[in-house]
């Protein structure tokens, strides 16, 4: 989006008049008036100059580079190509730990970190967490104490609190944009499977990612993460990753973590709809049916049952899936949670001490099948754990190929790492072992991308 010249020195002429000095002509009727945020519709025309000017030092400019591998696409030869990326960031510890989007800083080898005061730290990557696309950086060679923004995890915002979104948006420098908060626990997004988030009517725009969502105490209420919009620009509709996961991210980075460790509820079920609301004697559509409970798992040691319905965490309105995911998301392994539930046409809540997910999440090498039309493919039996990292349902089956070796037939048919073979001749595959049992011409269905696919084995 272009600007014209002269809204550009429009824009000069005013910042230049902005700030005259002091004079006695300006005494009187013209004397500068003490500046305040807004705190009620009467106040609006004051200035949200005191937020911003505690808010603003905090905030941050990420210019990323990196290096993606590629291929000629006419000669077929690999190659390298530079890659860039532009957002923003916020000081949460003086000693220079920085949050943004992970999106702003994934596959980039080198971060650079511009203060409001033109400051340049060199930064690395303490903790990236894709699931909730937060990053956590540590700015190198910090002297002093830096300025930060308190997070504020307390939750008492309301829908219709005014807001401000710090970021910077094209690189053109710092902008601040004013709103409020259209909406809270925002989950069905499209934009993460276990997030749920501010929405704001606040301009956020390209390069705002990773900026602050700040309340009228100054304090940050939320990372900007995304926007609906059909021109890349703002059309406002944005989003924000609400401040309880943010903590959370971070927490997980200063103690050391690499990864950031979700507890689960091991329970899973479907939004209450209309007709289910009618048939359960609820005014309203609203909670989660459950309609699977893992065995042994933290939901079952409590006494979850299929069928209940769940309508609150700790008092946090349920309504779907993602919104269990996040609510149990921002706990710690081995935290108690209250689970509000609906059974038998009565309300009643269970303590529930919800736990990491069981398994290994980390696939390895895997094992290599040594026999039977799939020999020569490497794969690993999902778990819950593993499912979880790769963005599935904990609750799957099956085996994820983790390598295939070279002109084996599973390579020759176009299998992939990362596939997920679930069904070997319309029964489940549930070990390595089962796949040394396929030969030529057996029934294979795979999930890739989210697409299930069925083909023979030749």
């Amino acid at each position: 989006m272009k600007t014209s010249r002269l809204a550009i020195a429009a824009a000069l002429m005013l910042s230049a008049c902005g700030q005259p000095q002091p004079s006695k002509a300006q005494e009187g009727v013209f004397a500068e008036q003490p500046r305040q945020a807004p705190r009620d519709a009467g106040a609006m025309k004051s200035s949200f100059a005191p937020v911003v000017r505690e808010a603003a030092p905090a905030v941050v400019n990420i210019s990323a580079r990196g290096v993606q591998q590629v291929r000629d696409p006419f000669w077929g030869l690999p190659g390298q190509r530079q890659t860039g990326s532009i957002g923003s960031g916020v000081i949460v510890r003086a000693d220079g730990v920085v949050v943004t989007n992970n999106h702003v800083i994934e596959n980039m080898q080198q971060i650079r970190v511009t203060l409001n005061d033109r400051r340049e730290y060199a930064a690395r990557v303490l903790l990236a967490d894709s699931r909730s696309d937060i990053a956590v950086l540590q700015l190198e060679g910090v002297e002093g104490a830096l300025p930060v923004l308190r997070i504020d995890d307390q939750e008492e915002q309301q829908i219709g609190d005014l807001v401000l979104a710090i970021g910077n948006p094209f690189g053109v420098g710092q902008t601040v944009t004013t709103g409020i908060i259209s909406a809270l626990n925002r989950t069905e997004t499209g934009i993460s499977d276990s997030g749920s988030f501010i929405q704001t009517d606040a301009a956020i725009n390209p390069g705002n990612s990773g900026g602050a969502l700040v309340d009228m105490d100054g304090d940050l209420i939320g990372i900007n993460t995304a926007i609906f919009s059909r021109t890349g620009s703002s059309t406002g509709v944005g989003f924000a990753v609400p401040a309880t996961m943010v903590k959370r991210v971070v927490d997980s980075a200063i103690g050391g973590a690499k990864a950031v460790v979700r507890p689960w509820l091991g329970v899973k079920g479907d939004t209450v709809s209309a007709d289910i609301a009618r048939s359960l004697g609820l005014s309203r559509p609203q909670g989660l049916i459950i309609t699977e409970v893992y065995p042994q798992g933290p939901g079952a040691r409590a006494g979850l049952e299929q069928g209940d319905v769940i309508t609150a965490i700790d008092g946090a309105e349920i309504n779907d899936q993602g919104g269990l995911n996040f609510r149990v998301g921002t706990k710690s392994p081995n935290d108690t949670v209250a689970v509000t539930i609906l059974r038998d046409g009565k309300t009643q809540t269970i303590n529930a001490r919800v736990s990491a997910l069981p398994g290994v999440a980390d696939p390895g090498q895997g094992t290599t099948v040594g026999q039977g039309a799939l020999a020569g493919l490497q794969g690993v039996a999902l778990n819950p754990a593993l499912a979880d990292r790769l963005g599935g349902d904990p609750f799957t089956s099956g085996v994820v190929v983790t390598g295939l070796q070279r002109n084996s037939i599973p390579a020759r048919i176009g299998l992939r790492p990362n596939d997920l073979i679930v069904q070997v001749d319309g029964r489940p595959a549930t070990s390595v072992a089962a796949l040394g049992r396929a030969q030529r011409g057996t029934e294979l269905t795979i999930v890739r991308g989210g697409r299930k696919l069925t083909g023979r084995l030749p």
